[in-house]
């Protein structure tokens, strides 16, 4: 264990309610906002929030584990900290809420140093504060074995209007909020760099490697889609678009066409890699959603200036085809992510 990192548990929460107080200047509206939910925050056995009425809770929780989810030799503990809150952010996202609250359990593998976890918590209070989000709690533990890590965030959607993946009806169009395979491409390309290969300082490289890195919840979108009632199912891109659509085609028991020409992926030489990785290189954390045709139709592709992009449709034979630009049809079987494969 490293000599500088904490001498007692005390010492720790201490640290932790300093670095979790409400900070100062142009931040300080939002966090007196925030400041009137929590009746009770860090230092005592519990937290105890305020919920507003006519809202819905969202509880969700991610595990990041080492060498599992992130690396010592590729991720920076700021990354680290930041993804482990963006995949939660995520989450509530995909059901069209506002993320509140934040508890984090941090088992602290005994070979890293006090920088490493400052690193950490500096990453995710970073993204916290940005989305409005408070830290009120968790747990804490050395381990002699690698770093895990939990992050269970709260968050609230007006009652009835929080969106699922059984929505999706035949004959609804498929949209992404944003390009896919660029986490997968960025992780390509840090790994190629641990190998020794040169790691190209172009705009396309440092773009993906941020994408990984620091990847950006899709909140004010996930609420817009149904503060509007615009979508008719919703979810977030982990896994991957081939895993997750079929989890979306699943609940909702229908089946997708999606048109390969039309998939959004990195700006590679070789177009098959490009599609490979749209496919099915996970942790894009982008917005899929299914909209009526009617909708649809009446649908701009551009969300507060960013783009988002139409890419098939939903059919009532089930399993997704997929259409390359010559005509022929594949089916297309998930291959992103999977624990258990």
């Amino acid at each position: 264990m490293g000599e500088d990192l904490f001498r007692t548990e005390n010492e720790f929460v201490q640290w932790l309610l300093a670095l979790a107080a409400p900070v100062h200047g142009h931040e300080r509206v939002r966090a007196l906002r925030l400041e009137k939910g929590v009746k009770l925050g860090i230092g005592d056995d519990a937290a105890l929030l305020a919920v507003k009425s006519g809202h819905e809770l969202i509880l969700t929780t991610d595990m990041s584990i080492e060498d599992v989810h992130f690396s010592h030799r590729l991720h920076p503990a700021e990354a680290v900290g930041h993804r482990a809150l963006a995949r939660s952010l995520s989450d509530v996202a995909a059901m069209g809420g506002v993320p509140r609250y934040v508890l984090v359990s941090l088992a602290i593998s005994r070979q890293v140093t006090r920088d490493w976890v400052s690193g950490f918590y500096r990453g995710m209070q970073a993204l916290a504060r940005r989305f409005g989000v408070r830290l009120v709690g968790g747990d804490t533990a050395l381990v002699p074995g690698r770093t895990f890590i939990d992050v269970l965030v709260a968050g609230e959607v007006r009652r009835g209007k929080a969106l699922r993946r059984s929505g999706a009806r035949t004959g609804d169009q498929i949209f992404v909020s944003g390009r896919l395979g660029l986490s997968a491409l960025g992780l390509r390309l840090l790994q190629s760099k641990q190998s020794g290969s040169r790691l190209r300082a172009k705009a396309a490289t440092r773009e993906a490697v941020h994408a990984h890195l620091y990847p950006e919840p899709q909140c004010a979108l996930g609420r817009f889609l149904s503060g509007r009632r615009t979508a008719s199912a919703l979810m977030d891109l982990s896994d991957g678009l081939s895993t997750d659509l079929s989890r979306l085609c699943t609940a909702s028991g229908v089946g997708a066409r999606l048109w390969a020409a039309k998939i959004p992926g990195p700006n590679l030489p070789e177009a098959a890699d490009s599609l490979q990785l749209a496919l099915h290189g996970g942790e894009d954390y982008q917005l899929l959603f299914t909209v009526p045709q009617r909708e649809a139709s009446r649908l701009r592709l551009k969300f507060q200036g960013r783009p988002f992009y139409h890419l098939g449709e939903i059919e009532a034979s089930k399993g997704i085809k997929l259409v390359m630009p010559e005509g022929n049809v594949h089916t297309l079987k998930p291959a992103g992510w999977d624990y258990f494969r």
